[in-house]
Order: structure tokens, then C-alpha cells, then sequence
């Protein structure tokens, strides 16, 4: 066994589990280092307290003099908590958070020293834009960002520093992170949906889209991981040979919880408790070494800064119980891959689900209503659904079995569909007093009972609806949901605004009584949108045929996939809904797009530096052994020794022929690089990269993997899977 390798897996067997302190009620912690409601109340004013419950309720400018006492407040309270350094915290188009860190001390003129931080400060600062993606929307030289306060998200302390969540946008105006649309989005379905939500309740002036995320992820031991280059520089295993035990057993779904992973789950958690984040549920998944966590459901953007903010502390809190955390959608492969599944739904200041039926005929019309103007959102805009989720990483787990197939569709269930199809014969026009009775009673009444009976689940659909809520499970675990809940926002808001234009229409022409024009319009929309709906296996060859014929895309790969972005269509509706303008779209795909070429180049350049650098010597180095065994054999048995020596023979013309083609695929794949790399634009880079460069990955793989069988473990020079997944 190599040396490396061998102190790994050493290592890793004499570790023991960190003790973990917890308090005996998590309540009595949480939001403790959160600057929230209770914070604010002890150290601002009233004028200052209510200017923030205002701007995070009703989005109120907050006047500039306003925002020095805020700040001071802001600064006491964290010094109070030990910090000594504040800094904007944004979420560029990178995947992943960033900060820079100022201090409060301050040196005045006189040379007196003091800890300052004012309304400026909170407000805006302007870090150096030239290093993060912009898509093309200014030249490097360009380099001025402004990150901006966002007051919805409150802010929070990490360690010694202050963390203020903002927008980052460019000199110009251009969004150049994932939290400027997000917003934009919340308050244009705020509208939508709050003017749809008066044709029921009145007293409705806010409607809220509320997230639940689950997040998926695997936790290898840090020397286990550091022993693999792949895993350390793409967060996947590019070759390795399947263990012979996975997860075919189906047992650690569900099992109990290894002792150092309770640990670190324990550690993660009473941060995230300090921080606010009210994660609620963990479990082993099904993979080996697989985890998951859930928390309670929020507001969908304090919701998606609270993701973001969950990974960063997962990592620094891995890295203490010796872990390496691995958020990449497929790291191992053989096993299942993670997801990040979004649960969305919509809520009104009144306590309201919009998405969960309630006691009355009428309210169950709202629930209707809001129910099936998303299925029919979806199914206008399913490719630019597909495109939200589209990357390098999540294109291994989307229709692998596992996780929900590149088609998008939507599950409603047995009875639900019973009751769309009963909507369906609704007439055109004035209902009659026997139909309306029917409606209330035998169809719209009975749905409370119909979600309670409804028990079935697809884990194949991408979008489910799940009692109260629909879940998109196609979303990967590396992801930021704001792309997709962004999307889901637009499109459902834009279907929100032309249901009630049609409405409030055939209430004016036709003079229909309201219940009457919805339950028309809702009927057309469910004849429209009844292709995306689908209760079979989404895996299966048969849906493919079945989803062709019924027209709907299947845009297996990322370059494929992000087209629809820039679509007229999807640019028109964000443009209409003053989301992000035509060159905000046009910028992220090309970022996208960059970024899915990068990503397969450096696995392109990893595979090939690890089987030339460690696989190919290594078969060398045993091939050598074996062919030194055959010389001395034929030195004790002369020309007999073709028969003792024949298995010996053949294993050496197997290493041989399993080198050959792993240096003739990564030769061929080198030359496929340059050309990809010589290629006229992005676009074409990233089309190159998919369909020439990443085909050869599976063969060189498929080749290595054969000689890890073929090789004496001894020599092997990589940790192998067995060791990776069950080695704790």
C-alpha cells in the first residue's frame, strides 16, 4: 500500500470523536449571535427600530440619518459580542459567499484611536468588482462594485466579525450577484399574487414565497480526501473502482448516526442555532457516508442567504472534527448523488398558505386557484425551470436514477388529478345552479379530505406538489437556490398577472359573477398545462417517447439546457418584470456558460495529470514484478514455464493493453482540449467541451478502474472506494 494512502486510512482509524458541548435548550441560543428584533429593540432607537421593520416589511427607504444611529447600534452590539471587524457579506456569481474584512478601529487626525463605523459604512462600500464573473458587462480595467445593505436579512456575527448580507451590483447598475433578482422577483410576485389573493380575502396586502431547502451531503474523513487529488480539486472521484458493497443493502438510509458524524452534526447544528438558522431534521441518506439536514421554512431570500451561510459553516466546522464536507451532486460513482430540493410555496399576512386548502369551498378555490397557475407556470417555462438548474456537476445526477430526469414535469397525485379533470368539464360561461352546487360541494369541498387520503409520492417528478407545497427536486446540492426560486418567482408571477387580466375581463365583458370567471379561466388553463402533468416512472425509456410526443424538451446537457435563458421569451419576462434587464440575462449565461467549460477543462486536465502521474507508473512498477516472476520461473523450469507462467502472461498483456489506451485517451483527449480551447466564443467552447472533450473521461476511467482490480493493493497508489465510503 502506498505510503500516502496507508498513513490516510491510519490516520482516520485513530481519530476519535470530538466532544461537543450543546446547551440543554437550543432555544436559549438561538439567534444569539443575530442582530434580529430583540437585538434591535435593546440597542436602537424607536425611530431607528421601526425604519428597519418598515424597510423589511414594506421595503421604506431607510433615510441616510437614520442609518448613522442604526449603525451605531449595529457596531455597540458587536463589540459587546467580541467583534472586532465588520465586512459586507455577498453572494457573487461564483457559487460561493464572499467578504472583506475592515476593521472598526479608526485613527483620527490628532492620533486619537477610536472604533467607528457609520451609516456609510452599514449602507454601501465598494469592493473591487474586476476578479468577480460579470459576463462582459464591463472591461476589467472597470473594476468599481457597489455592495449595497440589504435590512430584510438581518445581520449576524462570525466569530470576531460582523456580517452585513447586501446586493453587489456593478458601477452601472447591473446585478452582478444572486440576491439583486431574488429580490426584485419576491416583490413582483408579492404583488401578483397579493392582487390575486383579493378576489378571496381582502384583508391580504402581503404575500410572502416561503422556501424549505434540504440540503444532501457526504462526509469523508480530511486524510481520506487529502489522499485523492480529484476529490481535493473538483470535489469528485474521476476514476475508482465500485466497492463491492454499496448501498445496495439499503442499509444506512435511515440507520444510526456514526459517533464522530453525530458529533460534527452537534457542532454544526449549535452554530447554526447561534446564527439563526432553524435547522430542524438530519438523517444518514442512502449512499454510504451520505447525510442530510432540513430546516424549518423561512422567507424564501432570508432562506437562501441562510443556505449559503449553512455551507460555509458546515466547511469550517468539518475541517475541526478532521471531515472534508462534499456538496458536489455526484462525487462517487455507483452510489447516489446529492440534491438540494426546494420547497416553495407562498403565504399571506393573514397566516395564510396559499398552496394548502383550507376549511370552506371558497378558500379551497383560492387554493386552486394558486395551485393550478403553477402548474400552468411551469408548464409554459419548463426549459428555463431546466436551465435554472442546470451545471457541470448536477448534469451527472439528473436522470441517473436517482434523482429527477432532465424533462421537466409535474406530480399532483391520483386525486388531485381526479379533481383537475373534474374542473375540466366546468361550462363555458354562466354556471347553473346544479353545477355550482356539484363544484362546492362534491369537487371543491372535498379537497381538504383528498390531500389527507393523498398519501402516494413520485420521486422521479422534478416538481411535486406535497400536501402544501411544491417541491422542484431537481435542484443540486452545489446550487444557490436563488437561480431557481428567482425563476419560480417570475414565472409565477407572470401567470399570476394574466389569470387576473382574464378574470377581471370576462367578469367585464361577459358580466360573470367572479367565482364563475375564475372557475373558467382555471378551466382553460388546466386543458393548456396538461401535457407538463405526469404521475408515471420518470426514469423509464417510455417517458422520454411519451415527453417527445407531447412536446416537451429534454435538454440533457448544460450548453444545452442554458440556451433557454436567453431565449426572446425568457428575456422578455424578465425584462416585463423589471427582474433583470436583457443584459443581466445575456451576462449570466455567459458566466454559466464559462463556468461549465472551466469546470469540465480542470477535470480534463486532473484525469489526465493523475493516470499518467500515478496510475500508468503504477501498472509499470507491478507489470515489472510480474515480469521478473516469469523470468524466474523459466529459470527453474525452462521451456515449460509458458504453461506454469500462463496467467502470469496474460495479466501482463492485460496491464499493457489497459495502459495503451489509457495514454492513447488522454492523448486524444489533450487535443480535444486545444481545440475546444481555440474555439471562437464561449458558446462554442462549452458545446466542444461537452461533446468532444467529456466523452473521453468514461473510457479513460473505464481503463484505469480495470487496472485498480488488476493491480496488487499494495502498489495502489489511490485510497479506493471501500476505503473512502466505510473507513471511519
Amino acid at each position: 500500500m502506498s505510503t500516502l494512502r496507508f498513513e490516510a486510512i491510519k490516520e482516520t482509524l485513530n481519530r476519535k470523536p470530538i466532544h461537543v458541548e450543546e446547551p440543554e435548550r437550543r432555544s436559549s441560543i438561538f439567534g444569539k449571535n443575530v442582530f434580529n428584533k430583540a437585538a434591535m429593540r435593546q440597542h436602537l432607537t424607536k425611530q431607528a427600530y421601526n425604519s428597519v421593520m418598515a424597510a423589511m416589511e414594506s421595503g421604506v427607504k431607510i433615510d441616510r440619518e437614520i442609518a448613522d444611529h442604526i449603525s451605531t447600534g449595529m457596531k455597540e452590539w458587536s463589540i459587546q459580542n467580541g467583534a472586532t471587524h465588520y465586512t459586507h457579506w455577498f453572494q457573487p456569481l461564483t457559487g460561493s459567499t464572499a467578504e472583506k474584512h475592515d476593521a472598526f478601529f479608526e485613527m483620527e487626525p490628532d492620533g486619537e484611536v477610536m472604533e467607528k463605523f457609520g451609516g456609510g459604512q452599514l449602507v454601501q462600500q465598494e469592493p473591487d468588482a474586476s476578479s468577480f464573473p460579470n459576463g462582459g458587462i464591463r472591461n476589467t480595467f472597470e473594476a468599481r462594485g457597489y455592495t449595497a445593505w440589504d435590512p430584510t436579512s438581518p445581520a449576524f456575527l462570525m466569530g470576531t466579525t460582523l456580517c452585513i448580507p447586501t446586493v453587489f451590483v456593478a458601477y452601472t447598475g447591473e446585478a452582478l450577484d444572486y440576491k439583486t433578482p431574488l429580490l426584485r422577483s419576491l416583490q413582483t410576485i408579492d404583488q401578483a399574487a397579493t392582487a390575486v389573493c383579493k378576489y378571496f380575502d381582502k384583508n391580504v396586502n402581503k404575500t410572502i414565497a416561503t422556501l424549505g431547502w434540504e440540503q444532501e451531503y457526504f462526509l469523508i474523513d480530511s486524510s481520506l480526501a487529502a489522499s485523492r487529488p480529484d476529490l481535493d480539486l473538483s470535489g469528485r472521484t474521476l476514476l475508482g473502482h465500485a466497492s463491492a458493497k454499496g448501498q445496495q443493502l439499503d442499509d444506512h438510509y435511515f440507520g444510526a448516526i456514526p459517533s464522530r458524524v453525530l458529533n460534527f452534526m452537534r457542532d454544526m447544528e449549535t452554530e447554526c442555532m447561534l446564527l439563526g438558522i432553524p435547522v430542524k431534521t438530519r438523517h444518514n441518506e442512502v449512499a454510504p457516508n451520505q447525510f442530510e439536514l432540513a430546516p424549518i421554512f423561512e422567507e424564501a431570500n432570508l432562506a437562501v442567504d441562510h443556505n449559503s451561510l449553512l455551507m460555509d459553516v458546515m466547511r469550517k466546522t468539518a475541517t475541526r472534527h478532521h471531515f472534508k464536507v462534499l456538496f458536489h451532486e455526484k462525487p462517487f460513482k455507483g452510489i447516489n448523488g446529492s440534491g438540494k430540493h426546494n420547497n416553495w410555496s407562498l403565504s399571506t399576512n393573514t397566516g395564510v398558505n396559499l398552496l394548502s386548502p383550507g376549511s370552506t369551498p371558497m378558500k379551497n378555490l383560492q387554493f386552486l386557484t394558486f395551485f393550478i397557475n403553477t402548474i400552468k407556470a411551469v408548464h409554459d417555462y419548463e426549459e428555463l425551470i431546466r436551465a435554472s438548474i442546470a451545471s457541470a456537476s448536477n448534469d451527472h445526477r439528473l436522470g441517473a436514477n436517482e434523482a429527477p430526469p432532465a424533462i421537466i414535469s409535474v406530480f399532483i397525485g391520483s386525486q388531485l388529478t381526479k379533481v383537475l379533470d373534474e374542473l375540466e368539464k366546468v361550462t363555458d360561461g354562466k354556471l347553473s345552479p346544479e353545477e355550482k352546487t356539484d363544484l362546492k360541494l362534491n369537487v371543491v369541498g372535498k379537497i381538504p379530505e383528498v390531500i389527507l387520503d393523498n398519501t402516494d409520492r413520485n420521486r422521479t417528478s422534478p416538481f411535486a406538489f406535497t400536501g402544501n407545497k411544491f417541491e422542484m427536486r431537481g435542484v443540486g446540492s452545489t446550487a444557490n437556490c436563488a437561480n431557481p426560486m428567482t425563476v419560480l418567482n417570475a414565472i409565477v408571477a407572470k401567470q399570476l398577472i394574466e389569470f387576473k387580466e382574464e378574470v377581471d375581463a370576462m367578469i367585464k365583458d361577459q358580466k360573470l359573477k367572479k367565482d364563475e370567471a375564475i372557475f373558467n379561466v382555471l378551466r382553460e388553463y388546466i386543458k393548456k398545462s396538461k401535457k407538463i402533468r405526469f404521475e408515471g416512472d420518470g426514469y423509464g425509456e417510455a417517458w422520454e417517447k411519451e415527453a417527445k410526443k407531447r412536446g416537451l424538451s429534454n435538454n440533457k446537457t448544460t450548453p444545452t439546457a442554458l440556451k433557454a435563458k436567453v431565449s426572446k421569451k425568457a428575456i422578455a419576462l424578465f425584462e416585463d418584470l423589471k427582474i433583470m434587464s436583457k443584459v443581466e440575462s445575456e451576462s449570466r449565461y455567459e458566466i454559466e456558460i464559462e463556468d461549465y467549460a472551466m469546470r469540465i477543462q480542470i477535470e480534463g486536465r486532473l484525469l489526465g495529470d493523475i493516470a499518467r502521474n500515478h496510475v500508468i507508473p503504477t501498472g509499470i512498477k507491478y507489470q515489472n514484478t510480474l515480469i521478473e516472476n516469469v523470468k524466474g520461473l523459466k529459470e527453474i523450469y525452462g521451456d515449460d514455464f509458458k504453461k506454469i507462467a500462463h496467467e502470469q502472461m496474460v495479466l501482463i498483456e492485460e496491464i499493457s493493453d489497459h495502459m495503451s489506451h489509457i495514454n492513447k485517451g488522454i492523448t486524444d483527449m489533450t487535443e480535444a482540449r486545444k481545440k475546444a480551447n481555440n474555439a471562437k466564443n464561449a458558446v462554442e467552447t462549452a458545446h466542444l467541451y461537452c461533446d468532444e472533450v467529456k466523452p473521453f473521461f468514461e473510457d479513460i476511467r473505464y481503463h484505469c478502474d480495470k487496472l485498480e482490480i488488476l493491480v496488487d493493493d499494495e502498489l495502489w497508489p489511490l485510497t479506493k472506494y471501500r476505503e473512502l465510503l466505510f473507513t471511519r
